[in-house]
């Protein structure tokens, strides 16, 4: 039997091509594999999750504000962008983290029509016991990446964002 001939499929790689790609496959398994844990652990889903580090990632930048004029919070709409998702649909995620305890809604600052939500401190504490130990442990495998191999890294992996975020990779016949 004659071997198929390749295609856009399954291009030839160089080993070290194909064990890049492999690297990142893998690193993007132990991810997705981490946040489900992560969720199960907070007892929340994963795009309950995911809201919740938006959240707390934004109310932290503003909190580094030297300015101090960032909003302390996320609007449910910016989060419904955030996240891809309606509205309505944010409005019933919001609803379960309040009821769980993860975020409240308060007052918008300059806009009395609006509410921003913020994490509680229960959720910034889970957040923190969950995640510091694997943060240092990150940092530490990043801090052995020799410096002048950095750049070569942040553009190979930034460069295979951009091309997955652009939707090219559509299946079946263009």
């Amino acid at each position: 039997m004659r071997p198929l001939p390749r295609t856009p499929v399954a291009p030839d790689y160089t080993d070290d091509e194909r064990g890049l790609l492999r690297a990142v496959r893998e690193l993007v398994r132990a991810d997705r594999e981490m946040r489900n844990r992560l969720s199960d652990a907070m007892r929340v889903n994963p795009t309950d999750l995911r809201s919740l580090r938006h959240v707390i990632r934004t109310v932290e930048l503003a909190e580094s504000d030297p300015q101090g004029s960032a909003v302390p919070g996320v609007t449910p709409r910016r989060l419904a962008d955030h996240l891809g998702i309606s509205t309505a649909a944010v409005t019933t995620l919001v609803d379960r983290l309040v009821a769980s305890g993860h975020l409240e809604r308060v007052p918008h600052p300059t806009d009395r029509r609006s509410v921003v939500l913020v994490p509680t401190e229960q959720a910034r504490r889970e957040m923190s016991e969950h995640l510091a130990d694997m943060h240092e442990r990150m940092k530490a495998i990043a801090a052995k990446v020799p410096v002048d191999a950095r750049p070569a890294i942040i553009d190979f992996l930034q460069s295979l964002t951009t091309e997955m975020e652009r939707g090219r990779l559509e299946v079946g016949p263009s």
